[in-house]
């Protein structure tokens, strides 16, 4: 298989790198043909949660959460009914660690190295040749619908724009197809001035603000209105009860004939004013911020969704797959509904700052346990589970026939890490905080639940396993190489020996016109160019750098704005201030059973010679899964240069099946469609592409090492002078 080009400090950072087999190409695959064990002879149903930035250092059902971990009493229930998989990686951010298992694929492999900006072209998106797991299914006539949040294609740079979803092979989808929330509106719908209302509703009056009150006006885009009040501390303020409904409220006032021309219904306001896109089958609707469905709390609203899709299916004789991709607890954080978090909400939170390291992380908090309410509601009301007399969940698994798998999607954002894990070594990095992700499987195919499963699980590991369920072996079925082993053995057999001998992990930066990059952003003493734009990276407590910086505390530059985090750096030296410190730019991890090698590269800046280069490290640890307090991969623990002959033969070992395994995806030009061969069908492709778009696709080759965003007669050009090349033949490694 082809290997997508790299910029070019990715490509000289990778250049000696490579990871040979192991062993196991899909011999633990399970055959369409042959019956499993807990096989109800009818194909079952699949409900995949998706958690966002909640890492298994948040999950006390793990064995982790420290003193103030979220309560998850309903994801609890499920865990102790199945199986709980204490050792499994994802990828450092949420557009890879999706990529991995909708596609079973590595960054390397895919192109997509970091969550997906406006700015990233289809390159660093999953490709439309690609076969997804909603495509995988429909080999065995399965539905496959999601909700809530995409962030895996589109819609910037992408012929298929906010159709992305049913290019990729969903039947149904409705929710966000950016996938990040918007940011924070703190004019509350135009009632106030700017950064007034800091979590965009209206607080009360014991909060403290200018402005807050208890009651008030309630205007709604259809010109309706009603008086809004708070007569009881355990009601949300007036404002919120207001902004939940879907309208903004004007504090003090009583209802007019005509809304407030100052109110603007047309702003997003994070989980609550959102850009729903809404798939069926070929038809594809934009909903306006205006429209009611549009308004509301996101989480409430991605459950509505799937409770409505799979309660629809039940005069269907096709099994379905539901993915139920929850926004939260990503960032902006904002104070969810007090109803669904039991006493939490109230006057005590009204005043609260989103943006405060100590309230936002309780703030964080709220959303995860919102988010595990919504999810039992969602299984009581889909008849998954009942509520027993004392209101707690009831679930048998044995009861129908579903498998319900709950995942994170990558590590805990760095601010709201729990002891002992570290914030400093969270999201975005390769360390454990922030690629140790909960995995938690039940369903009628587990025997002996309620146990834990300690060896190694890739994330890539679902995509076999969702076909193991449908009875389709994936490395039979997809054309090019997956990294994906056997997972339904761990479910069936409690004494199952280890599939995997290695596990790995990576981050990196997308393609992106002309080489560019995301502009830095310093959170407190670091700079990082994870988030895609000034407002995500505001949103994350950080200061932009970048065009359109307006702290004071940046270095003007006449406007420009800094490219790097490096050039910061410079920028700092020569103003006679400290310098910050620069996360890893690519950031990749492999491990066995007992240690882990991280390998880093980052720019640099030497301050002696005013000069801007890079810099690879690496790191050797010996990590567990013990609780509650694991063996990270701290600074304080790092054992490079190895001092004993079992640590020197770990890092040997690990550093050549590294190289080996970064070097498995060879360059073929010419190969946008990625089947192994340069023929009629990439040419044909490429035409149809510049005819009816002309701009970013998979057939935007690399000239120069850069992508010019283009499809092109350059690129017809490289297809043409590759017909008929075979493409070197690609591997994976267990």
């Amino acid at each position: 298989m082809p290997k997508k080009k790299l910029p070019a400090l990715f490509a000289a950072a990778l250049a000696a790198m490579a990871l040979a087999s192991c062993g196991g190409s899909g011999d633990d695959a399970v055959s369409s043909n042959e019956p499993q064990p807990g096989d109800t002879g009818q194909r079952p149903n699949i409900l995949f949660v998706v958690m966002d930035d909640v890492g298994i250092d948040q999950m006390a059902s793990f064995g982790y959460g420290g003193a103030t971990g979220p309560r998850m009493p309903n994801m609890d229930a499920i865990a102790a009914a199945g199986v709980r998989f204490r050792n499994t990686w994802s990828m450092p951010e949420c557009s890879p660690g999706r990529a991995s298992f909708f596609v079973g694929r590595y960054p390397f492999r895919t192109g997509i190295y970091q969550a997906i900006g406006p700015n990233d072209l289809a390159n660093a998106q999953v490709s439309p040749y690609d076969v997804t797991v909603p495509k995988l299914l429909k080999q065995a006539n399965y539905e496959s619908a999601m909700f809530g949040k995409f962030h895996l294609a589109g819609p910037e740079n992408n012929q298929a724009g906010v159709s992305t979803p049913r290019e990729l092979g969903w039947d149904h989808f409705y929710g966000w197809i950016g996938g990040l929330p918007g940011s924070i509106d703190t004019t509350a719908g135009g009632v106030g001035a700017e950064k007034q209302y800091v979590c965009g509703f209206v607080p009360g009056p014991l909060a403290g603000h200018t402005g807050g009150t208890d009651a008030g006006a309630c205007y709604h885009p259809d010109n309706s209105c009603t008086q809004v009040s708070r007569t009881s501390p355990a009601q949300d303020a007036a404002g919120l009860q207001c902004l939940e409904s879907g309208g903004i409220f004007v504090p003090g006032e009583t209802c007019g004939p005509t809304a407030p021309a100052s109110l603007d219904f047309n702003r997003e306001n994070a989980y609550y004013v959102s850009p729903l896109v809404i798939i069926d089958g070929d038809h594809t609707e934009e909903v306006p911020l205006s429209d009611p469905r549009a308004r509301g709390y996101r989480t409430r609203i991605e459950t509505d969704a799937a409770i409505d899709w799979i309660k629809s299916r039940a005069s269907s004789d096709r099994p379905w797959m539901a993915t139920v991709s929850y926004s939260a607890a990503h960032t902006p954080w904002q104070q969810p509904p007090a109803s669904l978090t039991p006493g939490t909400g109230g006057p005590a939170t009204d005043g609260w700052d989103c943006n405060g390291s100590v309230q936002g992380r309780l703030i964080q908090d709220q959303m995860t346990e919102a988010m595990d309410t919504e999810f039992g509601r969602l299984l009581v009301e889909t008849g998954l589970a009942t509520r027993g007399d004392d209101g707690k969940l009831v679930y048998d698994p044995k009861a129908g026939n579903t498998v319900i798998v709950i995942v994170g999607d990558n590590g805990t954002l760095g601010s709201a890490v729990k002891l002992p894990f570290s914030g400093s070594q969270a999201k975005g990095t390769a360390y454990q905080t922030g690629v140790w992700d909960p995995l938690i499987i039940a369903g009628p195919q587990v025997a002996q639940p309620d146990r834990d499963v300690d060896h190694m699980v890739n994330m890539v590991d679902l995509f076999q396993f969702f076909g193991e369920l449908a009875g389709v072996d994936a490395h039979q079925a997809v054309p090019r190489t997956i990294d994906s082993v056997a997972l339904l053995p761990y479910l069936t057999n409690p004494g199952q020996a280890s599939l995997r001998t290695v596990n790995f992990t990576m981050g990196g930066f997308n393609q992106q016109a002309g080489g560019a990059r995301n502009a830095p952003c310093v959170i407190s003493t670091s700079c990082t160019q994870i988030p895609v734009s000034k407002s995500v990276c505001e949103d994350n407590q950080g200061v932009w750098w970048g065009p359109g910086y307006d702290d004071p505390s940046v270095i003007d530059n006449g406007g420009a704005g800094y490219t790097s985090c490096a050039a910061v750096d410079q920028a700092l030296s020569k103003d006679g201030q400290a310098q910050v410190d620069i996360l890893p730019e690519i950031s990749l991890a492999i491990r066995n059973d007992r240690y882990k090698l991280v390998r880093n590269t980052r720019q640099t800046y030497d301050a002696g010679t005013d000069t801007i280069g890079s810099s690879v490290t690496e790191e050797l640890y010996e990590v567990d899964q013990s609780a509650p307090t694991p063996l990270l991969d701290t600074p304080d623990r790092n054992l490079m240069p190895p001092s004993t002959s079992d640590a020197q033969a770990a890092y040997d070992d690990l550093k050549g099946k590294l190289d080996d395994l970064l070097a498995s995806e060879p360059n073929c030009p010419g190969d946008g469609n990625k089947d192994g061969m340069v023929d009629g069908q990439d040419m044909s492709n490429v035409q149809k592409i510049m005819q009816d778009w002309g701009l970013s696709s998979v057939y935007d080759f690399m000239v120069g090492g850069v992508l010019d965003g283009l499809t092109n007669g350059t690129d017809q050009n490289i297809v043409n002078q590759n017909q008929g090349v075979k493409c070197p033949q690609t591997h994976g490694v267990y």
